[in-house]
């Protein structure tokens, strides 16, 4: 037997894509948001180095230029200056949702650099950056009346009629099953690293959403572009592989191979490091190269990657003194679904976003730190184009659209309490 629930629009995935598209959406529409796991493990989470913004007019030029020489020219342009150019939206929606990055004495924002940027734009929180732009979103979701939230729900298939998605189906860890009928769905899953026997992505995350777009010809962009990241923690345990971020290496971070030699630019493309690194393997007959964080000073690793600093010391590193085994591993999905500037996939009332979809931005190799801007981007343009389709109809929303509309300052202060009470009640 399979239970129905009408709703509005439903998203599945609960990572930074699922959330932001959720908060755009008026709160006179219902929303069902699932996740295949708990709500924290997405991917999301666990991003480490930063998110990109644009600095300034003059740094315009600069950002277009790396990503497309990151992604060999193989980039949709369009795609490239539409997220470049709503970088600052986004990150003043960020700031007023609570998102703490780390600013300098004047209040300015720091940015930090990460390997193929030709300047400092990464904005940062530590070295979890990813967990405290979901935390704080998620935190705002869960105070909308409108969105219900389900976990442990795995989506197996779409619900079409006559070319058109309607739905959901999704089954529970009993096995039992749901049909979710929806004027508008979201694909919101992330990506493919399940997949890989070697991968910095939760084990979970496996492609579904590709295989249901497979079954139901939904068009699909490049999906044998794979990144792998170059530095992964070398551990003989079995497990999600846990990521150096590549701001280690834009901070002075240096790789050497067993003879203590370096021998790679470390800040070139995540692809030539990675490659760098395998063929540098094969050479020293070893299964990992060496990473030194010793030129970093000790004050900056523990401010700035408390993080990796504790999990290494799990390991039994002390990156302040001693260098850390280091190895390739699955990383980022730049393929996906098809996606338009709005997020439409090819068929109609079906949406992707974040890692899932493909718009073209990253090409055949992404930039460090676009993806979490690139997902908030075409999240906000998924909801706006949903609630369009709805005004096309005599739809009239009750709640403004504006961008700041769920962030006036007292629910600002409702969400930071809330967080504040969450963290009490941890301690």
């Amino acid at each position: 037997m399979t239970n129905t629930i009408k709703t509005d629009i439903v998203i599945a995935g609960t990572g930074v894509g699922g959330l932001f598209c959720a908060l755009h959406i008026p709160e006179d529409k219902n929303i069902i948001l699932i996740t295949k796991s708990e709500l924290e493990e997405c991917d999301s989470y666990l991003a480490q180095g930063g998110i990109c913004m644009l600095k300034s007019d003059e740094d315009y030029e600069s950002y277009f230029e790396d990503t497309l020489r990151a992604g060999h020219y193989e980039n949709n342009r369009e795609s490239v200056d539409i997220m470049i150019r709503e970088s600052q939206k986004i990150i003043g929606e960020l700031v007023d949702y609570g998102v703490d990055f780390e600013r300098n004495a004047d209040g300015s924002f720091m940015f930090t650099k990460e390997g193929a940027h030709s300047t400092p734009r990464i904005l940062f929180h530590e070295d979890i950056t990813g967990h405290e732009i979901t935390s704080k979103l998620l935190a705002a979701v869960k105070k909308l009346p409108n969105v219900t939230i389900i976990e442990k729900l795995t989506m197996v298939d779409i619900v079409e009629n006559e070319g058109r998605c309607i739905g959901i189906i999704g089954r529970y860890e009993d096995n039992s099953m749901v049909e979710i009928k929806a004027d508008y769905t979201v694909f919101a899953t992330g990506g493919i690293g399940g997949l890989y026997k070697q991968s910095t992505n939760y084990p979970h995350l496996t492609g579904d959403a590709l295989a249901i777009s497979l079954k139901h010809g939904v068009e699909l962009l490049n999906i044998d572009y794979i990144q792998i990241h170059p530095t992964t923690l070398y551990s003989t345990k079995k497990g999600r592989c846990f990521l150096i971020s590549e701001s280690v290496r834009g901070e002075g971070a240096i790789l050497f191979n067993s003879h203590m030699e370096r021998f790679i630019d470390e800040l070139q493309p995540r692809d030539v490091v990675a490659q760098a690194i395998l063929e540098q393997m094969k050479k020293d007959g070893k299964p990992y190269v060496w990473l030194s964080m010793k030129p970093i000073p000790k004050d900056e690793i523990l401010s700035h990657f408390p993080n990796i600093y504790e999990r290494c010391m799990e390991e039994g590193y002390d990156v302040t003194k001693e260098c850390i085994p280091v190895v390739p591993a699955q990383h980022y999905f730049m393929g996906g679904i098809k996606v338009d500037s709005r997020a439409r996939t090819s068929m109609p009332h079906l949406y992707a976003v974040g890692e899932t979809a493909c718009n073209g931005v990253h090409g055949k190799n992404r930039l460090a730190s676009n993806s979490l801007l690139e997902s908030l981007v075409w999240a906000k343009n998924a909801a706006l184009d949903i609630i369009s389709n709805y005004e096309e109809n005599g739809y009239t929303p009750e709640t403004d659209l504006k961008p700041y509309r769920r962030c006036d300052k007292n629910y600002k202060k409702e969400i930071l309490s809330e967080i504040e009470r969450e963290k009490m009640s941890h301690e």
